[in-house]
């Protein structure tokens, strides 16, 4: 194995590790994350019931239950994109100077701090296929079927590239901090 490919693995391996120290304080923070999906099925709920008991409960094309798989689909979604203090991280470690490591010893910032989030999403998952596998069981009814091998294979390719696009967009407004 090349040392490339060491350093980034030992990156991925002690993320991880780190990661699963605070396991119930993960486990709870993943919990939570599901109260807004919880919240947007009651309330779409509420806003199809008060549509009318004659009307054909469609707004805008959409049944309640496109609704809900929908609403369960950008869910998933923006967890991949989303990377929460990856900004802040950046912008504080150029403020305190604790960024000097990375410019001074052969490790490139932005290669650990990507494997450092592959590791935080597969921790996340981990975690979070439960809850998530529940939620999509309970509410499989609100799907219309699976679709094709292309369009499943598209949205896959999607969420990686919604995880690349959130991660370089977040580290280069972390790293706009250079220059204030």
């Amino acid at each position: 194995m090349s040392s490339s490919l060491r350093v980034k693995w030992c990156i991925l391996r002690t993320s991880i590790e780190e990661r699963l120290v605070y396991r119930a304080d993960f486990m709870f923070a993943t919990l939570v994350r599901f109260l807004p999906i919880v919240t947007q099925v009651f309330l779409w709920g509420a806003i199809y019931q008060a549509s009318g008991p004659g009307d054909t409960k469609v707004i805008n094309a959409y049944t309640y239950g496109d609704m809900v798989a929908y609403s369960l689909l950008v869910m998933v979604g923006r967890a991949f994109s989303s990377m929460p203090g990856l900004t802040t991280g950046i912008a504080r470690d150029i403020r305190d100077g604790s960024i000097k490591k990375f410019l001074i010893q052969p490790i490139d910032l932005i290669d650990y701090l990507f494997w450092h989030r592959v590791a935080h999403k597969l921790v996340y998952y981990v975690m979070a296929a439960i809850p998530f596998g529940l939620v999509f069981w309970l509410c499989r009814d609100y799907f219309r079927g699976w679709p094709d091998g292309i369009t499943l294979a598209g949205w896959c390719v999607s969420l990686v590239l919604a995880f690349l696009i959130g991660f370089l967009i977040e580290s280069l407004m972390g790293l706009v901090a250079f220059w204030f």
